[in-house]
């Protein structure tokens, strides 16, 4: 059942509300839980680094009380003091058995050292060696000078090494004890459960160990967290935003021993895993407190509108007025009748235009029987007296040149609405588009004579001509029928007005022409006068594919076709015959232009078109002068390629008797028309050609051969030595012989 407006009116806010405080709820609830889940893993993490530290503090306190015990006993003195060698078994079996019993005190996988300074020796994992004055300065200086206390540690390469001078309580240093915890024993022992990185700096800020070496961290980033962790407490977090090279909360805890600070990182990712759960768990709860939210809206709203819902369901569905509240549905309900029926009149009056303009087109095409024509007259109000007669007007545009058909349409409905201006309402009907190129009005005069009506059309199509041409800047001509009484004869009356237009062959742009004046022309015979002679000259010129030739035969031709088509049929039979005497051509020819696809519909265009300057301008750019063009392309071709067949005749004959009428006899052309085409193509005559060529043979045969200049003369046709050498110096400025002295010399 559907809900009124009221009831959502209830509803939705009652919803609205009760959400808003259950989203409040689950926020507030989400927060406190990540504070109490940051708190906890923070926490977790705290113990975990404290006792990481601790774990590793207390091996190193145990390395450095028993090297400590050991340098206080009697044996520790006797062997110090005493040089060992590979014959001392028993001093290097104690000193060995004493490192490793600290090294099972000690971290697991840590490498111990004991030097004597005053009797060179070092043990090493076991191994005996000794150490010379400059390893012994440089132990002096790295390990006891300007030393202030005499245990520290140091980094190394492989880790840390723990050094430890002894005696330890005396200044006097003895030996040097050193314990060396590699990475691995480090890793292994500040390795937390979850496998967060751990890192260690010292009081100076430089960094002992870091379990993630691969991002480290920078020395003032180093210098900033010892800053913060030796203002604050022995333990605790320092936040992300303190620190710009690790991602998360830092968790430290400091050493009282050694001063080192401890490190660990509170990855987010570890929050957001321990609040995965919980986050779904809140989720859960929120939706099932929105739907049980959402229930008791309903029920809530749903008592409270029952007793509208109630009224407004004993209405028809369309009196119930959808988007409105229920308790104003009666004065809807008459406020809409009221609107339907003003609406019902809008659209009425709307769409008079409309159904004017179909009655008229239906008039034109003979589709309104007498019986329905009265009818349709009292619904569009044209009701006149008996004696009222009609006229058909027809506008058509002289000349739309190379315009698109929406341009066309544009100017034709622009030429309509001049119509609707001019001419007043009462004495017409509403003017139509009647096809792609005429403008129809049908127009009404009570008790008016024929002299009247003839006057007050021209008027009107006066008028018409001036302002297409003043404000659309087009020139149009006019075709008025003759009156006639009965609109059933509208469709004889605008072919009479389609006629009228036709003469404007003759006639020319911007006629106003009326059926009467040329009713007899029409009804003529036809005379058919062709001018054959001038096709011919047109012909001609395509032929040789010139253009100034063929519009100089053109124009003429077409000038004839317009003065001998009083008659719009001679018209008609003149540019068939054109068109095929034009398709037989380029068919002799070889062309292709009138019978491509973009063609097929031309014999219907030119029928068409009763405009001369449209008619004149489809046959100059779309038919002529393309197969003009395409001649001339073709010739061209011909031309180049005769051309070239004389210049290889030259190239391979040149040295026998060669002559341009010996060539046109071989390849059946007129010797004068070689020799133009040749000119044309190559810029020179035949005769210079073959001159030039020779001499070049000349000029070769004098640098290259020794042959004499009467020989390469005969050999070349020519009859008398100095011809050539009169030839040759012209060409050159020099004569054939002193024209080899000089290409030897270079």
């Amino acid at each position: 059942m559907k809900k009124g407006r009221m009831f959502y009116k209830t509803f939705i806010p009652i919803l609205l509300l009760g959400v808003a405080l259950a989203v409040s709820f689950g926020i507030y609830t989400y927060i406190q839980t990540v504070r109490s889940v940051i708190d906890s893993v923070a926490e977790e993490k705290q113990n975990s680094i404290t006792q990481i530290k601790n774990n590793l503090e207390q091996k190193i306190r145990t390395i450095e009380y028993a090297f400590n015990t050991y340098s206080t006993t009697v044996s520790f003195d006797q062997v110090v003091n005493n040089p060992i060698t590979e014959r001392d078994f028993v001093a290097y079996r104690e000193v060995n058995s004493q490192l490793n019993y600290i090294a099972t005190m000690g971290l697991e996988g840590a490498e111990y050292t004991l030097i004597s300074l005053k009797r060179d020796w070092m043990i090493s994992n076991g191994t005996l060696s000794y150490i010379d004055a400059a390893e012994k300065e440089r132990l002096y200086q790295q390990y006891i000078n300007n030393r202030e206390k005499g245990l520290f540690w140091i980094k190394t390469e492989t880790g840390i090494r723990f050094v430890n001078t002894l005696p330890a309580f005396s200044t006097n240093k003895d030996a040097i004890a050193l314990s060396d915890l590699s990475l691995n024993t480090l890793g292994r022992t500040l390795r937390s459960e979850d496998g967060a990185r751990v890192f260690i700096l010292n009081k100076q800020g430089e960094l002992m160990y870091d379990t993630d070496s691969d991002s480290p961290i920078h020395e003032a980033e180093r210098l900033n967290l010892t800053r913060i962790a030796g203002d604050g407490e022995t333990k605790g977090m320092i936040d992300a935003k303190s620190s710009n090279e690790t991602k998360g909360d830092l968790i430290y805890s400091r050493s009282a021993y050694n001063n080192w600070t401890y490190f660990t990182v509170l990855d987010p990712k570890e929050i957001a895993g321990a609040l995965k759960a919980t986050r779904f768990g809140l989720i859960a709860m929120e939706l099932a407190l929105i739907l049980l939210i959402a229930v008791v809206a309903y029920v809530i709203a749903a008592r409270f509108t029952k007793p509208i819902s109630q009224i407004t369901s004993s209405l028809p569905d369309h009196a119930s007025p959808r988007g409105k509240n229920e308790v104003d549905w009666i004065l809807s309900s008459i406020n809409r009748l009221l609107s339907e029926k003003q609406s019902l009149e809008t659209l009425m009056e709307a769409e008079q235009p409309q159904l004017q303009t179909q009655f008229v087109l239906n008039l034109f095409r003979s589709r309104i029987s007498a019986g329905e024509l009265e009818h349709q007259l009292k619904r569009l109000g044209y009701e006149g007296s008996q004696s009222r007669q009609y006229v058909t007007m027809l506008v058509q545009l002289d000349n739309v040149g190379k315009r698109d058909t929406p341009d066309r349409d544009v100017l034709l409905l622009a030429v309509n609405k001049i119509a609707e201006e001019i001419i007043p309402a009462r004495i017409r009907m509403l003017p139509v588009i009647l096809n792609d190129d005429t403008q129809a009005t049908i127009l009404m005069f009570d008790d008016h004579g024929e002299q009247e009506i003839r006057r007050q059309m021209l008027e009107y199509a006066k008028q018409m001509v001036r302002a297409v041409k003043d404000y659309l800047k087009l020139s149009v001509s006019v075709g008025i029928s003759r009156a006639y009484p009965n609109l059933l004869k509208s469709r004889e009356a605008c072919e009479m007005s389609k006629q009228a237009l036709h003469q404007r062959l003759n006639l020319g742009k911007e006629s106003i022409i009326f059926y009467e004046d040329i009713e007899s022309v029409v009804s003529g015979p036809v005379l058919l006068h062709y001018p054959a002679h001038l096709e011919s000259k047109l012909f001609d010129a395509i032929r040789i594919g010139d253009e100034g030739q063929v519009s100089a035969a053109l124009y003429p031709l077409l000038a004839e076709f317009m003065k001998k088509s009083r008659n719009s049929m001679n018209l008609e039979v003149m540019l068939v015959r054109l068109v095929n005497n034009l398709i037989q051509l380029e068919q002799l020819l070889g062309i292709e232009v009138l019978l491509t696809a973009d063609n097929h519909a031309l014999y219907h265009r030119l029928l068409s078109i009763r405009n001369p300057e449209e008619v004149e301008r489809i046959l100059v750019e779309q038919v002529i002068f393309p197969m003009v063009r395409s001649m001339e392309k073709k010739t061209n071709e011909q031309f180049r390629c005769l051309s070239q067949t004389i210049a290889d005749i030259v190239h391979e004959e040149y040295d026998r008797e060669l002559s341009l009428e010996m060539i046109g006899e071989r390849l059946h052309y007129n010797p004068n028309y070689l020799s133009s085409i040749f000119k044309k193509e190559f810029s020179v005559t035949f005769s210079d050609y073959l001159m030039g060529y020779r001499l070049d043979m000349a000029k070769k045969w004098l640098t290259e051969t020794d042959k004499t200049v009467k020989e390469i003369a005969e050999r070349l046709q020519y009859h008398n030595p100095q011809n050539f050498i009169r030839s040759f110096r012209k060409k050159e400025q020099v004569t054939p012989g002193v024209y080899r002295k000089l290409r030897q010399n270079v």
